[in-house]
């Protein structure tokens, strides 16, 4: 299946000059989705996972099946202040802005092993960030998974040391 039909491009979105890559369709569209979340799920058979992390909050829809299938459990990345209870957190760059994230303090025990997974990888602000917030709370960080990866971006590069998994590259 070419995911790639599933992806549509929005000019100008969020500012002018960004072509923005809308993974709605695809996510809209049961079998595609489906065969998303399985072709990732296959791309990292083999490791051993505890915990699915995504970032709110398209990291929230493929982490969710994605644990589900995996059967293990998921926690959620959170924009600063949306969590209840103890929290740790960080603030990062994005590549049309500025922004913070968080965690909760007890979500991640010292030593599990942590897959985090979001629908792309642009400059990898984000995932830098999450990547942050789990090793603060002792996770080990075993891969990182997008459905798409924008490589002229080159957030691959800020991402060294770590297995970095993407399904479609623009």
């Amino acid at each position: 299946m070419d995911l790639k039909k599933y992806i549509r491009i929005i000019p100008d979105f969020p500012k002018e000059g960004i072509r923005f890559k809308d993974i709605t369709p695809l996510l809209g569209d049961g079998k595609a989705f489906k065969h998303a979340i399985n072709l990732l799920a296959e791309k990292i058979k083999g490791k051993e996972i505890d915990l699915i992390v995504g970032p709110e909050a398209r990291g929230f829809v493929i982490g969710g099946p994605l644990a589900y299938k995996l059967e293990c459990g998921f926690v959620p990345v959170r924009k600063k202040g949306k969590l209840p209870g103890e929290t740790v957190n960080a603030t990062y760059v994005l590549e049309y802005g500025k922004d913070a994230l968080e965690i909760h303090k007890d979500a991640i025990k010292p030593g599990q092993k942590v897959f985090i997974t979001d629908d792309l990888l642009a400059t990898g602000g984000t995932m830098k960030t999450t990547i942050e917030l789990v090793e603060r709370l002792g996770g080990q960080v075993v891969g990182l998974g997008f459905f798409i990866e924008l490589t002229y971006l080159e957030g691959r590069n800020s991402l060294t040391g770590y297995d970095v998994i993407s399904l479609l590259k623009y």
